[in-house]
């Protein structure tokens, strides 16, 4: 089953603000998603129903599911010393 996605409104300007090149990583890595929403390395969050983070070298994706749509919603995007705050 093939997943939908959306993204927050933080979300996408935090992931238009990075550099091209790790922007292009991340894209990568959000597009696996709607194939297989709980890759390798996926973790969930402690406190958060539902949301899960998958790296991409010093940055974070945080993710929640939304099962009832069968969707992916890109909560947000960022370095990992600044993502969870």
């Amino acid at each position: 089953m093939r997943y939908g996605l959306e993204f927050t409104t933080s979300a996408s300007r935090e992931l238009n603000s990075l550099d091209a090149q790790i922007r292009k990583r991340i894209i990568t890595k959000i597009a696996g998603l709607c194939d297989d929403p709980f890759p390798s390395g996926a973790k969930k969050l402690q406190g958060l129903p539902h949301h899960f983070r998958i790296r991409v070298g010093d940055y974070r994706i945080v993710y929640r599911m939304d099962s009832g749509r069968v969707i992916v919603v890109i909560v947000k995007i960022g370095h990992r010393k600044e993502v969870y705050r």
